[in-house]
């Protein structure tokens, strides 16, 4: 068993529109995080995880995931399962709870513009 304790968070700003609390597990398999976003994140082009799934859950707000450019409007109590390389962006106000599976880590966290997907 692990209980990770509020005071053990790392706070990350991740551009205007997005934060993210992480609780560290320090377990290669799974992770979680809680977003506030405030807006479209990314501000422009899209997302995508190479190897994680997000599944997220929305405590609070509404707004919408753009995944593979189908607008999908979502609100408190929904869940979205994003699976590695579709290409996604969140436009709202929401706040979301984030586990992934295997760990989140940056280097397989891409951003791009939609245009350089079209070439």
């Amino acid at each position: 068993m692990k209980i990770l304790h509020q005071h053990q968070t790392e706070m990350y700003q991740r551009g205007p529109t997005c934060s993210a609390t992480e609780y560290p597990m320090h377990d290669p398999s799974l992770n979680i995080a809680i977003v506030s976003l405030s807006g479209r994140y990314p501000t422009s082009g899209h997302a995508v995880n190479t190897v994680c799934k997000e599944f997220v859950y929305v405590i609070d707000g509404a707004g919408s995931v753009i995944v593979n450019g189908i607008v999908n409007k979502i609100a408190k109590g929904d869940m979205v399962l994003i699976e590695p390389n579709e290409p996604f962006y969140w436009d709202g106000h929401m706040t979301l709870i984030v586990p992934c599976t295997p760990a989140w880590y940056p280097e397989q966290y891409k951003t791009e513009s939609i245009n350089s997907r079209l070439k």
